[in-house]
């Protein structure tokens, strides 16, 4: 109900819901959710650090670090969460390891034919 109010000359307009107007009773804001971290990205990064330092399975382990980071990527696209660093730092870590143990393999086998390549020629 609005009731008009003549006061010096100026029109004053008064509602008795004046209250509402500035205490607004509603809900606080929920609290901040922090995002949770994606939990295949840790996996790619322990499985990528493991495929650097653990030795003649490393190769297994770094592909396996290298698919898990590529499904992180896509988690954490699609579900808005935390964790991007961590999957490429496994990538890479996971690419570095696998990089390794393919270029000892390809070093070995290299050897061995050398070594075994002379013996058929050797003059004893």
């Amino acid at each position: 109900m609005n009731i008009l109010k003549e006061q010096g000359g100026f029109t004053l307009e008064h509602r008795e819901n004046d209250v509402d107007r500035y205490f607004n009773d509603t809900l606080p804001p929920p609290p901040y959710v922090i995002p949770k971290t994606n939990s295949k990205s840790i996996v790619s990064l322990v499985l990528g650090i493991l495929s650097v330092t653990i030795p003649y399975v490393g190769i297994l382990i770094g592909i396996v670090a290298i698919i898990f980071a590529s499904l992180a990527f896509k988690e954490i696209r699609v579900r808005m969460e935390q964790g991007k660093g961590l999957a490429i730092a496994g990538l890479v870590c996971g690419i570095i390891g696998t990089a390794i143990y393919v270029l000892l393999i390809l070093l070995v086998l290299l050897f061995s034919f050398a070594i075994s390549s002379s013996e058929i020629y050797s003059t004893y």
